[in-house]
């Protein structure tokens, strides 16, 4: 069902970013941010710490493609063309119309709502192109900021899952944040 998008994924545009399919020509701007603990501290990939594993990573984000599982789109500032973060789907289940998106960003772009216009456009794309009912995210309790980028693009808090995943060595709380389409096509 999904696979021509995937493969060939669309870019997606929003005002400051463009959202395109990773290249290998990413690598180092990936590795500024991968290498970052404090980035990789709320992720579930290891912190980079050579520029060969940020190329690995992007192999391995070109065989997803090839293949047509869902996957990240590099976000881009139209301005200067580099590559600031990633954002994607971590799994979607055609049977129930849903899917799970994921993202991280460099940590000198934070706080000036990135993620946030580039989350709009994925959601955009899950309910106008993909045709799902149901786009969720989820983000350890303990990274609140991650919560309101959920909360500005339209999603709402679900709840609290007690020690939903196994991170960096730990248990870890997650909140969960959901979007429907119904919610989307009354603006939020």
């Amino acid at each position: 069902m999904f696979l021509s998008f995937f493969q060939e994924p669309p870019p997606l545009e929003t005002p400051r970013l463009l959202l395109r399919r990773l290249r290998l020509s990413d690598a180092r701007d990936l590795f500024e941010y991968a290498s970052d603990p404090e980035v990789a501290r709320h992720v579930l990939w290891q912190t980079h710490t050579s520029l060969s594993q940020s190329r690995a990573f992007l192999k391995e984000a070109r065989r997803q493609y090839r293949s047509g599982f869902p996957g990240s789109f590099a976000l881009v500032l139209k301005d200067s063309q580099k590559m600031i973060g990633t954002i994607g789907f971590m799994w979607i289940n055609p049977e129930y119309h849903s899917c799970e998106v994921g993202y991280s960003l460099n940590r000198n772009y934070w706080n000036r709502g990135l993620m946030t216009e580039a989350l709009r456009a994925v959601i955009a794309f899950a309910f106008n192109e993909l045709r799902l009912n149901r786009v969720e995210a989820q983000h350890e309790v303990d990274n609140p900021a991650s919560g309101r980028v959920m909360a500005k693009a339209s999603m709402r808090y679900e709840g609290t899952l007690r020690q939903r995943i196994r991170n960096k060595g730990h248990y870890s709380d997650v909140a969960v944040y959901a979007i429907l389409r119904r919610d989307f096509n009354k603006g939020g």
